[in-house]
């Protein structure tokens, strides 16, 4: 009783943990160039500063859970939504969107139109296209990735890398096609961005899609525990292992598409976030998937609350150089002394 009582203690605070980082986030206020204060926002700001805790909440708890999803799946406690390739993919997909919204936009219309409808590409190519391109990497990596009809682990991990390797070179011949005003929105889509004014329907698909992934792991979480186990083992206790590691592949890699579209590619959240929550909470993924979703949470929005209070004179940092730098450290530590290992 009193292990099964520290878990869920554990969830309450990572719950108390995201839910004052939120308000921390409502609460900080810095107009340009000018000083930082803490005040609750006037109606007028607040729907903006709503919109940035809600996206960097589904993002943030979205890529944790893919994560999660992910280690299970390559039974590696190193795995992510990088290593298939998916992120990559995803973002290769809103580059390409971005660059043919340009080309239409500069050959139908006079340049003043141009930069308005090519504004408008920018924002449907990160809510559309990163969801094709994910979908096309991961049926190429899942295709394959097969050996005798079954996927298999280690092939999946090496065909990412191969594939991922090849989507970052398409990005670069795209970053190189554009002219140099595009080319400042892709960098800073790549450096990762949370957004305060996104359109409201595009919220809400984001917000359903990671609902939707995260409650389908958490129904997964017996399958998962069971899929950690050789796979003779896993199925003399009944586990469908290839429907299992079908539905895991398809659940992580459409999260982390999403996650692509709506913020750009967030590095390390996706890893450090399970391995922070199996520290607290014990590797029992019916319980680790909603305590990832917390911590993911937790963490990106403290980074999108950093991003608001610091300004730079170029502007605010991007949230991604904030998990990046943060992340990087806090995994290489848990690396050397061999916590948060499944």
């Amino acid at each position: 009783m009193r292990r099964a009582g520290k878990p869920m203690a554990m969830l309450l605070v990572l719950a108390g943990a995201a839910c004052a980082l939120a308000l921390l986030r409502l609460c900080i206020d810095r107009p340009p160039g000018g000083a930082l204060s803490l005040a609750w926002p006037e109606p007028a700001f607040a729907v903006f500063r709503w919109k940035a805790v809600a996206v960097a909440a589904i993002v943030g708890s979205s890529l944790a859970v893919s994560g999660v999803l992910l280690q299970a799946l390559l039974r590696n406690p190193l795995a992510s939504p990088f290593v298939l390739g998916v992120s990559s993919g995803a973002g290769l997909g809103v580059m390409f969107g971005m660059y043919v919204g340009w080309r239409v936009a500069s050959t139908s219309v006079t340049q003043a139109e141009s930069t308005t409808r090519s504004s408008l590409a920018v924002f449907a190519s990160s809510t559309f296209s990163a969801l094709i391109g994910g979908i096309a990497v991961l049926s190429i990596v899942f295709g394959l990735g097969r050996r005798r009809g079954v996927l298999d682990p280690l092939s999946l991990v090496l065909i990412g890398v191969v594939i991922s390797a090849m989507c970052g070179a398409g990005m670069m011949v795209l970053e190189l096609l554009v002219p140099n005003r595009l080319r400042g929105d892709l960098l800073m889509w790549l450096m990762g961005r949370i957004d305060q004014g996104i359109d409201g329907g595009a919220l809400m698909i984001a917000v359903t899609i990671g609902a939707m992934g995260i409650a389908v792991a958490g129904l997964m979480g017996r399958a998962m525990d069971a899929s950690t186990f050789d796979d003779d083992e896993a199925r003399s206790i009944g586990l469908n292992l290839p429907k299992a590691r079908l539905l895991m592949f398809v659940t992580a890699g459409g999260l982390a598409a999403m996650t692509v579209a709506v913020a750009g590619p967030i590095a390390f959240v996706g890893l450090i976030a399970p391995h922070a929550a199996r520290l607290l909470v014990g590797p029992r993924h019916s319980l680790l998937v909603f305590a990832a979703a917390l911590a993911g949470a937790a963490i990106l929005i403290a980074a999108d609350a950093a991003s608001a209070a610091i300004e730079l004179h170029a502007g605010r940092i991007p949230v991604g150089v904030f998990t990046a730098l943060i992340g990087g450290p806090a995994f290489i530590w848990l690396l050397k002394t061999g916590r948060g290992q499944s």
